[in-house]
């Protein structure tokens, strides 16, 4: 078992009585390749410590933006590893009950990319909080504003955004929280 910081403990203090401490996550890139690049300031909430928290239900919860996710990419809460298109990912997940909740939703694609690790590929995720994670697109909600046929999804094989049309399939991770 890892020793807590100070920092990890302050941060565990504040998340009991209910502080919020919501902010942008790391990217994970902890390797500096240029001066004055994202490795070298390491920007947003702490990578390590208490990040996220395993529920012991099938979910995990981000203490950087105070979103619950699905963890289990085979799971229930990512419609089995089964591949669905946004309109019918939509209404599965907020028909969703699972973990005895029933909020969910499809997140849109910065909630999506708030979950990425950069110093991870293949898939650009934390496997151990997020296990069974395809290398392929992840659908968001988020529509292309100059082309409305189209919707941003995320290639988790190494973590790009890339758009594509609507009726095409993908897989999915349900969230809950937030905004």
């Amino acid at each position: 078992m890892s020793k807590l910081t100070a920092y990890d403990k302050f941060l565990q203090q504040a998340l009991k009585y209910g502080f919020s401490l919501f902010g942008l996550p790391k990217t994970g890139q902890v390797t500096s390749y240029t001066d004055y690049d994202d490795g070298y300031y390491e920007k947003g909430y702490p990578k390590t410590g208490v990040r996220f928290t395993d529920n012991g239900d099938g979910t995990i919860t981000d203490n950087a933006t105070g979103l619950m996710w699905a963890s289990d990419g085979n799971g229930a809460g990512c419609n089995n590893g089964d591949f669905i298109n946004m309109a019918n990912a939509i209404t599965w997940a907020e028909s969703l009950t699972f973990a005895g909740y029933s909020d969910w939703r499809l997140p849109n694609i910065k909630e999506l990319v708030s979950i990425l690790d950069y110093e991870e590929n293949n898939p650009a995720i934390n496997a151990t909080f997020f296990p069974n994670t395809t290398n392929g697109n992840y659908e968001s909600t988020t529509t292309v504003n100059s082309n409305t046929s189209l919707c941003f999804v995320v290639k988790l094989a190494d973590g790009i955004v890339v758009t594509v049309p609507k009726g095409f399939s993908h897989s999915v991770r349900a969230v809950r929280g937030g905004v």
